[in-house]
This record gives structure tokens, sequence and C-alpha cells, in this order.
């Protein structure tokens, strides 16, 4: 049961660390949407025979933002609500328990995909954020995928009767 419980927590804490990071977004839109647009731009790197990738309207840059915010908020709410439904399985058997983490899986999947490929990918290897100087966030980005990572590794384990 206890690991039935650390499970719960730990996909109730990230659902709550996403979503708090969704609502930073909205409320304090233009901190990070600096980043966003400097990094699509390329206007913080050196100059490089991959500047050709730049993505220089604003519009795409809220676009993009506004992307980055909308699956931050699905994560939180798919992970949010997955910690519930295992909260209302916790007692029960373990074919139904284990049946219960599908949304959580699925929360948990997005946040990551959003921070290892939206991040790690497509800005740090496509955007050549990793040169960017204070606009890299690929370790901030990492510090997530790793914690995601390991809630939905430990939540992956078969619970058994």
């Amino acid at each position: 049961m206890m690991a039935r419980i650390a499970k719960i927590a730990l996909v109730a804490s990230t659902g709550l660390l996403v979503l708090l990071v969704a609502i930073n977004n909205v409320f304090d839109y233009e901190t990070n949407f600096d980043v966003v647009k400097h990094i699509l731009s390329m206007d913080m790197i050196p100059p490089s025979p991959l500047a050709w990738r730049a993505i220089t309207s604003p519009a795409l840059h809220h676009l993009c933002y506004g992307f980055i915010i909308v699956a931050e908020f699905v994560s939180a709410l798919l992970t949010l609500y997955g910690a519930w439904l295992l909260w209302r399985a916790q007692a029960e058997e373990a074919t139904r328990f284990n049946a219960a983490k599908e949304i959580a899986v699925a929360g948990l999947a997005v946040g990551f995909l959003l921070y290892f490929f939206g991040f790690m990918a497509i800005g740090g290897e496509w955007f050549q954020m990793w040169r960017a100087g204070v606009y890299n966030m690929q370790e901030p980005a990492f510090r997530f995928i790793g914690s995601v990572g390991l809630v939905m590794i430990f939540l992956g384990q078969r619970d058994v009767d």
C-alpha cells in the first residue's frame, strides 16, 4: 500500500508542478516569451550556416509559446486527473490499480515529450539553443525530463496483490 501512496503522491506533485509552470507562463507571459522569441529568432547565437532555420515572425513566436502553455496545461490536467483516479483505486485489486494508471501515464508522457522533444530536440538542436547563453533552457528542461521520467518509471512498475 505504501508504494501505491508514493506513486499517487509523486504523480500529483508532478501535476501540480507542471500546473504551476503553466499558470506562471500565463500570468508572467513576457518572461518566458522573451526566451522563446530569442530562441526561435536565433538572434543570440554566433553567426551560423544553420541560421536559415530562424523564425522571426512575432505571430509565430506567440503561436509557439501558446502551444507550449497549452501542452503544459494538458500535461498538468491529465496528470492530476490521473492522480485522482489512482487515489480512488488505491484500495482496489492490482489489476484495477494498474488500469487506473493510464491517464496519469498520458499526462506524464505529454510533459516528458514537451521538454524532451520540444526543448531538447527542437529548441536545443534545431534552433541551437545550447549556443544562446542566458537563453539556453536545456538545463532547466532536463530537470523536468529527469523528474517526470523518474515518476513515469516508478508509476509504470506493475502493482501486484
